[in-house]
């Protein structure tokens, strides 16, 4: 199992077009084959925050993803909008499980 955490900060005046293009996005993604939990989620002191946590049943799956056609739809509505990004990619070892 995989765990996506993908943070990106928007440039202000953008939130409502990027939740826009983020809809039929997030849609599209909970369908795929792999894909357990795809969920946007929006910081409680910035509304210029937003954060994807996903979570895929393999790796492959997330590769994927990141090549499927509603992907490169979001990124190019998207991409103009985003101030900075951080993805992060997280195995589900638990540190006291270890």
């Amino acid at each position: 199992m995989i765990y996506v955490i993908a943070t990106m900060t928007l440039k202000p005046g953008t939130r409502d077009k990027v939740l826009a293009a983020a809809k039929p996005c997030i849609a599209a993604t909970r369908k795929e084959k792999g894909c357990i939990f795809y969920d946007l989620n929006t910081s409680a002191e910035n509304p210029n925050l937003l954060t994807f946590v996903e979570r895929w049943e393999t790796r492959e799956d997330l590769a994927a993803h990141a090549k499927s056609e509603h992907i490169k739809v979001w990124r190019a509505a998207s991409g103009e909008h985003v101030a900075s990004r951080m993805i992060e990619i997280i195995t589900p070892a638990s540190v006291d499980k270890m």
